[in-house]
């Protein structure tokens, strides 16, 4: 007789990984379904000069901790693909790639789930879902009616500035992606716009030490997800935050970046612009002066010998600022030729076949990882339970909580038979690593 794993893990990411590392720990039998290779979002929708927000020190998975000599420094996204391939070969994660889930559905009996994959099925009575909340781009409605002479692209396709036609660029969106791709498009020389929003920003260092070293101490990350969802359900995204060093929207301006407003969309061919970006300066401001001021209280109470406040010169630069503003541009006067949307990502769920797991948009309906479905669980999604949470070094503790409520599912419910088998495929295929 066919028999379920245990588990059946969606995505070997490193939500994926840190969560089959915790269910090998707890003796679970299962099995981590692949796309492609380990960490394919980092491999392929990453730009060349793309380092990782997080410390070496915070990018931790599950039962490891750092040994090397540059605990303030910043992987590469590809040698973050070699930390988390090696990782799944020291543990021996039953990994098998290249196995893409194309439908999750409820068996029909009690507690089991199928899943349909490129290399045949298997049913598990848990189903993990890690396959990431962003890696699929968004653009506003407004991208349908741009120039068709233009080149759009979202910041997953961006690689560097050689890769673009010549001519002037323009970047919409001023988060992460948004800001680190207009200073590396400007930094190669490149005429930038960039189309501002309403989004707070962050020292990349500050008092001695990098901002993620003080925010885990502080406390910043465990702050939980209903102390910052706002009165309409939103939740602000992570702010603007230079990967090695400070950038903010003045530091962008005075290396030559055009800022314009948010975009509001096309106009008698024009691309048109809100005249708001005084107001997106002092939003960011304001976030850096509120993170710096939580900080400066936390060592107050716990570090008196913490070194001083030293300005940082990416926040105290004056921006250069058009004047007056620019509210539309003419693709064709200001040699426009490409559009990179740093608009947002969401996740691709389309393979979820299950009721009570994705909301109208598609996208989870979970809490903590939790799902109306018994047995179906997200994992690595931003915000879930506490601002930690879709951060690497956040997903040891979202690991463990998800596994002991596996457990304790088994044990609520002991006539579950546990022993894992494959249906419809070589078991050697769900073996690759």
């Amino acid at each position: 007789m066919i028999r379920p794993f245990d588990a059946a893990v969606i995505g070997a990411g490193w939500a994926g990984l840190g969560v089959s590392y915790v269910l090998a720990k707890a003796g679970l039998s299962h099995r981590v379904l692949e796309r492609g290779r380990i960490g394919e979002t980092w491999l392929t929708q990453r730009w060349d000069s793309f380092h990782l927000n997080t410390t070496k020190s915070l990018t931790l998975m599950p039962g490891s901790r750092y040994e090397g000599s540059d605990p303030e420094g910043f992987f590469t996204h590809e040698e973050f693909v070699d930390l988390l391939e090696e990782y799944a070969r020291v543990h021996r994660l039953p990994v098998a790639i290249n196995t893409a889930v194309t439908a999750l559905t409820r068996d029909g009996k009690a507690g089991i789930y199928r899943l349909i994959t490129s290399a045949g099925e298997l049913t598990a009575r848990a189903v993990i879902i890690a396959s990431g909340s962003l890696n699929c781009a968004r653009r506003p409605e407004a991208a349908r009616a741009l120039p068709p002479h233009l080149l759009q692209i979202d910041s997953s396709v961006y690689r560097n500035p050689q890769t673009l036609p010549a001519g002037a660029v323009l970047v919409v969106g001023s988060a992460q992606s948004g800001g680190q791709i207009a200073e590396d498009l400007v930094m190669a020389g490149r005429t930038v716009f960039l189309s501002t929003g309403r989004t707070g920003r962050k020292p990349r260092r500050y008092r001695g030490h990098d901002i993620g070293f003080w925010e885990r101490e502080s406390g910043l990350f465990d702050v939980p997800r209903k102390d910052f969802v706002g009165p309409d359900g939103r939740i602000a995204g992570r702010p603007l935050l230079g990967a090695l060093h400070t950038i903010s929207l003045q530091s962008l301006s005075a290396q030559g970046v055009v800022l314009l407003g948010r975009f509001t969309g096309i106009a008698n061919g024009r691309l048109t612009f809100a005249d708001d970006v005084h107001e997106c300066l002092r939003l960011g401001d304001e976030v850096s002066a509120r993170t710096r001021q939580h900080i400066d209280d936390y060592i107050g109470r716990n570090c008196p010998d913490a070194p001083p406040s030293i300005d940082d010169p990416a926040e105290t630069v004056a921006p250069r600022l058009p004047d007056p503003p620019i509210l539309s541009l003419d693709p064709s006067a200001h040699h426009l030729t490409t559009v990179i949307w740093c608009t947002g990502l969401k996740g691709d769920y389309s393979f979820v076949q299950v009721p009570g797991v994705l909301n109208a948009h598609g996208q989870p309906l979970e809490s903590e990882g939790l799902t109306e479905a018994p047995g179906v669980y997200f994992a690595g999604v931003d915000f879930s339970s506490t601002r930690k949470s879709g951060t690497i070094f956040g997903i040891a503790e979202e690991a463990h909580r998800l596994v002991d409520h596996i457990i304790a599912r088994r044990r609520d419910h002991p006539q579950f038979d546990l022993d894992g088998r494959f249906t419809n495929c070589d078991v050697a295929c769900w073996l690759q690593s």
